[in-house]
């Protein structure tokens, strides 16, 4: 049922937040409250919101206003098919928490001390996103708040027994998630801005006392975003020196033949085998993530600031997401250039749909996808809502499937993201024997690549994509990885170029951020 909001608008200073819409008030804030205690919620977690109208702002100009001023920003968009802009595009800053993970040891960082968990990453996550029941208002965005942040490809390791690691050479965390209270959505239909600052509610909260806070939080928010000027960050030049890699093109192409030895002698049907490429690079790591959604709009683009590690994305390709007990994977295999005539556009796509190795390598993806929903979701209710259609991006079109089923009884979207983690398209089938050889031909850890970005929030939803066509930036370096899919007639001179073909879009984003074309 939806609840009375102020109506009534009132002048601002601001010239980029405009008029005033509607916010919470306290009586809706106290019915909410009161509400879910009657129904047995001692805990709870309340959205306090304001909309503003936002026609002269954009989700970018409103990210440099509020990282200016707040630490560990981030920024999530979609352009979904790569064509069409999402609804909601989220930002927040200054989390409350911090969820870190090495080996098996986890950190949780509050703003004044640290503690390590008695329990395991998936354990404390669900701990963490259950303890407050959260007040739905119908006419808020997905995200309210929560988690956002990386689950490493090596996370992996806490889930199958792979006994033989590469080396880590990285040393990045497994995982890091930030959590936040306080969220600012794009609404990009209506042009306004959404203002969100949640309350923690206890038995013995002071609830007009937390109604201020909240407001006061919301106030701050339109005060950043109010900002006159803005800093626009400077192009700094890529250096000369080329790109490097953890593979040799001969140590590449050799990986490829003994993959494919595992193939014919049967332990494996595919695998995906990656090189990381890396560039230093001295410039303000947001210019990358400006010129990326320019360069490669992609359903999931994302930049995630942790001070000294920075995650810049245009992936895809969904890993799993829930929503209200529904659990989705969209696996992606089969690609084509994008053509330069509709015509020849339209010839690409025929010839991707009729090509058999495509055909064959993308319903083994599907059929895994399947079987990782079939662990968590309820018997029967597992199916494929969308078989092989095309879908265009700015640079190639791909074979895409829609696999959906219905969370069973005692299992939640963390165990869904375990039972999928890591994609197939990334790992290979069947999946731990695939593992267990990227392991021993890769040269190193995966770190982030291949694992999953994206949020989850305290009503049991999740939205995560696969960590491909992602920039992590530490140290001044830049790191690229891209895979290629080997199967029994796989040629390893075009599975290297395929590698290097993947790349490209974030290297040319580097250039244009490098340039000053934005």
């Amino acid at each position: 049922m939806m609840h009375p909001v102020r109506e009534t608008r009132r002048p601002t200073a601001s010239f980029a937040v405009g008029f005033f819409v509607r916010e919470m008030t306290f009586e809706t804030f106290h019915r909410l409250i009161e509400t879910h205690r009657a129904d047995g919620h001692a805990h709870l977690f309340v959205p306090v919101f304001r909309r503003v109208g936002a026609d002269l702002l954009t989700p970018v100009s409103a990210f440099l206003r509020l990282r200016s001023m707040a630490p560990d920003a981030f920024l999530l968009e979609s352009v979904e098919g790569g064509e069409k802009l999402g609804r909601y595009s989220f930002l927040g800053a200054r989390p409350y928490l911090r969820v870190e993970v090495r080996g098996e040891r986890v950190v949780l960082h509050h703003p004044d001390r640290s503690e390590k968990s008695a329990t395991d990453f998936f354990t404390t996550m669900r701990q963490l996103l259950r303890r407050y029941h959260p007040v739905s208002v119908p006419e808020l965005p997905r995200f309210t708040g929560g988690a956002v942040g990386y689950l490493g490809y090596d996370m992996v390791r806490q889930l199958e027994h792979l006994p033989s690691p590469p080396p880590d050479d990285l040393e990045l965390p497994d995982a890091r998630w930030n959590f936040y209270d306080t969220v600012v959505a794009f609404d990009h239909v209506r042009h306004q801005l959404v203002l969100m600052a949640g309350v923690f509610v206890e038995p013995d909260t002071e609830l007009h006392a937390a109604y201020d806070e909240a407001v006061a939080r919301l106030d701050m928010l339109s005060d950043m975003l109010a900002q006159a000027s803005l800093e626009v960050p400077e192009p700094v030049a890529l250096p000369a020196a080329p790109l490097t890699s953890n593979f040799s093109r001969n140590a590449f192409c050799e990986a490829v033949c003994r993959a494919k030895e595992y193939i014919y002698e049967g332990d494996i049907f595919q695998v995906v085998l990656s090189q990381r490429f890396a560039m230093p690079y001295t410039g303000d790591r947001f210019n990358l993530y400006r010129a990326l959604r320019q360069v490669n709009p992609s359903p999931y683009l994302f930049y995630i600031d942790f001070g000294d590690l920075a995650l810049i994305g245009s992936s895809p390709e969904v890993l799993v997401r829930v929503e209200h007990g529904r659990a989705e994977v969209l696996p992606i295999a089969g690609t084509r250039p994008r053509g330069r005539t509709p015509e020849e556009d339209q010839a690409l796509e025929a010839e991707l749909k009729a090509d058999p190795k495509e055909q064959a390598e993308h319903l083994m993806l599907v059929d895994l996808g399947r079987n990782d929903l079939g662990r968590v979701c309820r018997f029967g209710t597992v199916q494929v809502d969308r078989f092989a259609f095309v879908v265009r991006y700015s640079h190639v079109m791909h074979l895409v499937s829609l696999v959906s089923g219905e969370l069973a009884s005692g299992y939640d979207a963390l165990d869904a993201l375990a039972a999928c983690f890591p994609a197939g398209t990334v790992s290979g089938a069947p999946k731990v024997r695939a593992m267990e050889i990227i392991d021993e031909l890769e040269p190193t850890r995966r770190g982030v690549y291949a694992g999953a970005v994206g949020y989850m929030d305290f009503s049991g939803n999740l939205d995560t994509c696969i960590a491909i066509r992602t920039m992590v930036v530490r140290n001044g370096t830049i790191y690229i990885q891209a895979g290629a899919g080997i199967v029994a007639d796989s040629e390893p001179e075009r599975e290297y170029e395929e590698t290097v073909n993947k790349a490209r879009a974030l290297v040319e984003a580097m250039r244009v951020a490098a340039s000053g074309l934005l």
